[in-house]
């Protein structure tokens, strides 16, 4: 299968006749042209030059999928935009001519036919051709129209048509242009050139020439442009452009870094891991594409209904143009008005309708670091009325942190713990070193380490046996007050793990140590409440007490603890059963199952995790949260826009019809409808650019 990106692509119906032109090449087996993305997919060995030719018909380019974008041509430098403007002169003087002689003027009527062949040359070629196939789309009903606008003699109307007709194909392009933009900046990101080190040299190559395993040099304010891993040098890495967020990550030796990411202050050498088309950001593109292409239910809903509508308008326009003359009306008024309902009943904006608000709302979600898989996926969230939850990792921050420190000296406590510690491998023991190094504060030399199995650890410091390790443990050693241990049974209670030190068998003091929740997860759930979501759960294979704790200062509705994979499957049918839609927020990995049985699957850490990029149906690509509540209001809002859109497709498509009854349908009027329904639907579409965390 080959890939080739598509310029001048604009029209959804043209996308449409473009793809059944290729599958009618005699070297194709099959295409697939995705209108969102701008791109199509062959299968065959039809040249370029071949499927270039089947655009022919609206002046579509085809490049390499690989080969950069050219250089953008200025608006008012385009073609197209400079016919209509020249058609527009020529009409504006026939308008005036008309008005100082008369409308059938050979002055005014010449004026008239140059602005109908400068600014509907285009549309002519394709309509006649379309017509010679019996193809009917909207240059062939509009050159039906104009056509027999021209033999009724109506020239003023027909030029006004034709350079109206020009105005919305040149607005339709640039709002397209503008709703596909988040994916040509995603293109843009990563840069096409990078500085490698080749033995004793520094060399600058193409990006697609970078090996795995080579170095790449990267200066500070330099675009980092390969995924690798940090050889050498500590800099502060902006990952908005994968993550979303904009808060700089500091990066060192060992740290994971993606291409596409801005190097901000110290010099870095990476290993490169990846290639150029296996990098984040390339898989990110890939990902969106894919997704715009994919048809949501909505937009299934509004092709099957244009298939049958575009048949109903040319019947109803013959009818129009037929019956009231059979029964005495005027045969002139009523073929025009049948051609102005030729020109009003043309699908156009009814087909865009919903893919330009898919195609804005996932793009735009992708630069804020949201990755949704597909326009069902975007109208799935904005149904839900439950989420579920997993805990470790994804409501807390998934490792072990000191939460309270007790004891007369504190930091000589902690030096003394932390020394014993700092020979154990225990997550609680490492938790605790990390404390201490945080708080400055230094390890002392340990005689007779010894691990308790079960139990802690101990050893000798200073000469003095100090033993660090459970509650059961550390009181059989030594006296604890009635009013300690119900200190400590509150805080483990609140889900923290107790540990107590003792000093030759006399209690010194204690550390609690929990997975944290993270700083973000209560403002996240209190938001997603505000945008519309009923019930909150947690479900975890973690301890109900800590569950409940967790759970009672999140203000979450309900939790299932103890839950094995298989269980919190079950979980999520029965959360189906009770609520329709329901997402599973999880990691990718662990909560897999879970996961695919859920509505919408969102995974947590998108960002260089394979295993969440492929499953999830959301990724979100900064491991927080924080975009989740934006998911969903753009998913919500997106819904709305698609519904507002067929609403407007249609309404004034029926307003404009029902103007036949009293004759007050014109060709200018008619054309108005249809452009201005396209214009408002593509508009309103673009006001999901807007939407940001």
């Amino acid at each position: 299968m080959k890939e080739y990106r598509l310029e001048n692509l604009t029209c959804a119906n043209c996308a449409m006749k473009f793809e059944n032109n290729i599958k009618n090449l005699p070297d194709v087996m099959n295409a697939n042209v995705n209108f969102g993305a701008s791109k199509v997919s062959v299968i065959g060995t039809a040249t370029i030059e071949e499927i270039e030719k089947a655009g022919a018909f609206d002046g579509i380019k085809v490049v390499p999928v690989k080969q950069r974008p050219q250089e953008k041509i200025p608006f008012f430098k385009r073609k197209e935009n400079v016919l209509t403007a020249i058609s527009f002169i020529f009409l504006a003087i026939g308008i005036i001519a008309s008005y100082l002689y008369e409308e059938m003027h050979p002055v005014a009527v010449g004026l008239f036919v140059i602005s109908i062949i400068i600014g509907g040359f285009n549309l002519f070629k394709g309509g006649l051709i379309n017509l010679s196939r019996f193809y009917f789309d909207m240059k062939t009903l509009m050159t039906i129209a104009i056509i027999g606008a021209a033999i009724i003699g109506e020239w003023r109307e027909g030029a006004v048509v034709v350079f109206l007709f020009a105005v919305s194909e040149v607005l339709e392009a640039y709002s397209m242009n503008k709703a596909r933009q988040s994916i040509s900046q995603l293109m843009d990101i990563a840069p096409p050139i990078a500085t490698i080190r080749r033995g004793n040299q520094l060399v600058e190559v193409d990006t697609e020439f970078i090996q795995i395993n080579d170095t790449l040099i990267v200066k500070p304010g330099q675009k980092i442009a390969m995924d690798g891993i940090v050889l050498k040098g500590t800099s502060a890495v902006n990952q908005a452009s994968i993550t979303g967020e904009a808060v700089p990550a500091m990066k060192t030796i060992g740290d994971e870094v993606f291409a596409g990411t801005l190097n901000e202050e110290g010099s870095l050498e990476v290993q490169v891991t990846k290639r150029v088309e296996d990098t984040t950001i390339a898989k990110i593109i890939h990902l969106v594409e894919e997704a715009q292409a994919e048809k949501a239910p909505s937009q299934k809903f509004v092709d099957k209904f244009a298939k049958y509508y575009t048949p109903a308008i040319i019947a109803i326009a013959f009818l129009v143009a037929i019956v009231p003359p059979l029964f005495g009306a005027d045969w002139k008024t009523w073929i025009y008005q049948g051609l102005a309902v030729l020109v009003v009943g043309c699908p156009c904006a009814l087909v865009v309708s919903t893919p330009v608000a898919i195609v804005t709302a996932i793009g735009n979600a992708a630069k804020q670091g949201v990755l949704i898989k597909g326009g069902i996926h975007l109208e799935e969230i904005g149904r839900l009325q439950a989420i579920a939850f997993d805990k470790t990792g994804t409501l807390t921050k998934g490792y072990p942190e000191v939460t309270l420190v007790e004891s007369e000296s504190t930091n000589d406590f902690i030096q003394k713990v932390m020394s014993i510690e700092t020979y154990s491998q225990h997550p609680l023991a490492r938790a605790i070193v990390k404390y201490g190094s945080r708080e400055h504060i230094h390890t002392v030399e340990i005689e007779g380490f010894q691990s308790v199995t079960g139990k802690g650890a101990e050893g000798i410091i200073d000469g003095k046996k100090w033993s660090v390790g459970s509650v059961s443990w550390i009181t059989s050693l030594s006296v604890v007050s009635n009013e300690l241990i119900e200190k400590i049974e509150l805080l483990q209670s609140e889900g923290n793990t107790v540990m107590l030190a003792a000093e030759e068998g006399v209690y010194k003091g204690f550390i609690t140590v929990a997975d944290s929740i993270r700083s973000t997860s209560g403002k996240v759930l209190q938001d997603l409440k505000n945008a519309g979501i009923k019930h909150t759960v947690m479900l975890t294979g973690d301890d109900a007490r800590t569950a409940h704790a967790i759970a009672a200062k999140l203000g979450m509705t309900d939790v299932e603890a103890g839950l094995m994979p298989e269980q919190k499957l079950l979980a999520i049918k029965v959360l189906k059963e009770k609520y329709g839609a329901v997402a599973m927020v999880g990691d990718g990995v662990n909560d897999a199952p879970a996961l695919a049985a859920s509505t919408v699957g969102i995974a947590m850490g998108g960002a260089g995790t394979d295993a969440a990029l492929e499953t999830a149906d959301v990724a979100l690509m900064a491991d927080d949260l924080e975009k989740l509540p934006y998911t969903i209001r753009l998913s919500r809002k997106a819904l709305h826009i698609i519904k507002e859109n067929i609403m407007f497709a249609l309404g004034l498509k029926i307003i404009a019809l029902l103007l036949i009854i009293p004759g007050w349908l014109t060709l200018w009027i008619a054309i108005f409808a249809d452009m201005g329904a396209t214009l408002l639907v593509v508009l309103n579409s673009l006001r999901l650019l807007k939407m940001h965390k």
